[in-house]
């Protein structure tokens, strides 16, 4: 694979912080029965695509080292970036950003075993299938308005991210715009 740009890094956050947004509404729907806006303005997760491109600036692609391997970096890396996440925003904005306590083999409120077990997977199959070709077709089209567009976003990410978390630090609860209930 060629060497990444600066802006197809920026694309590959924004793009896997909308994934991210869909994979946490998923999971709600399929868990709760409802989805929301996932305590931001916009429809991304940015620590989502700051990760994708931190696995991959780490770790490579699967195909770099045994499977396996890659896999179970992942699951630690997750495991442990969950619990700091969760900590951090517990201890900054005085909430529980989310909890896994009803889940069974929890380790803190911030992780699962099976949580950590899905992530991982679900990284490992998108970094080893998706990554390679997803980085590629962003070379081949890295133009000045997607360079502009690129940059355009991860700024207004970034400046969701600040203003939500503002918002959670003052009011010390979840910043829920909205949601959908009874989805199921």
């Amino acid at each position: 694979m060629s060497e990444l740009t600066f802006f197809t890094y920026l694309n590959i956050i924004l793009i896997c912080s909308l994934i991210g947004f869909v994979i946490e509404d998923t999971w709600l729907v399929i868990r709760c029965g409802y989805f929301d806006n996932r305590n931001m303005n916009l429809p991304f997760l940015l620590g989502y695509g700051i990760a994708v491109v931190l696995f991959y600036k780490l770790l490579g692609v699967p195909g770099d080292f045994p499977d396996l391997k890659y896999f179970l970096c992942v699951f630690v890396m997750v495991s442990l970036g969950e619990i700091m996440l969760g900590t951090t925003v517990e201890k900054l904005c005085h909430i529980y950003y989310w909890d896994y306590s009803s889940l069974p083999f929890h380790v803190t409120r911030y992780t699962s075993l099976f949580t950590s077990l899905g992530f991982a997977l679900i990284i490992t199959l998108f970094m080893r299938y998706c990554f390679p070709v997803l980085s590629v077709f962003l070379l081949r089209h890295e133009t000045v308005p997607v360079k502009i567009i690129s940059v355009a976003g991860c700024i207004a990410l970034l400046i969701d991210y600040f203003y939500s978390f503002h918002q959670m630090a003052k009011t010390h609860s979840l910043y829920c715009k909205w949601r959908v209930e009874r989805f199921i």
